[in-house]
């Protein structure tokens, strides 16, 4: 029974983008299976359209004199991507409170919408000394406030 009157946890809103990839030749092996080190390529080609589209580019970093160097990816591997095969990649923006940014993945088959791979990169933010900063940067604030990001 749904009671109408109830008010959970306020929907967090989701940023994510879906990008095709295009599988080179020269990322496959012998097999014509796509070497396991290019899923770290894939998403970051992700990251850097997600970037394009919400605002969130490695050049805002620069800009503000921030690094955000990857501390932790993770991949998990369902499938194998073989050449001639067009698959598609969904990154999306997991909000947190601490001064990190997160964003999980999924490659799926465009052809059959089998699930390919699932994965995880977890950023920190460095000044211009390549001092770790523990507290979100005043631009990330800003761009979390323009895109009505409410941490969880």
């Amino acid at each position: 029974m749904e009671d109408k009157g109830y008010k959970g946890k306020e929907e967090v809103k989701e940023l994510k983008a879906t990008k095709a990839l295009t599988i080179r030749f020269s990322e496959v092996d012998s097999m014509q299976v796509v070497w396991h080190g290019s899923y770290v390529t894939y998403f970051e080609d992700a990251r850097e359209y997600f970037g394009e589209l919400f605002g969130l580019s490695y050049n805002l970093y620069i800009d503000n004199d921030y690094f955000a160097p990857i501390v932790d990816l993770s991949i998990q591997y369902k499938k194998a991507i073989r050449y001639g095969m067009k698959p598609v990649i969904t990154i999306i923006y997991r909000p947190t409170v601490a001064a990190k940014i997160i964003f999980d993945y999924e490659i799926v088959d465009s052809a059959d919408g089998s699930l390919i791979a699932t994965g995880r990169s977890v950023q920190v933010f460095m000044n211009k000394d390549y001092e770790l900063v523990w507290t979100n940067p005043e631009f990330y604030l800003a761009w979390k406030k323009q895109h009505g990001i409410q941490d969880s």
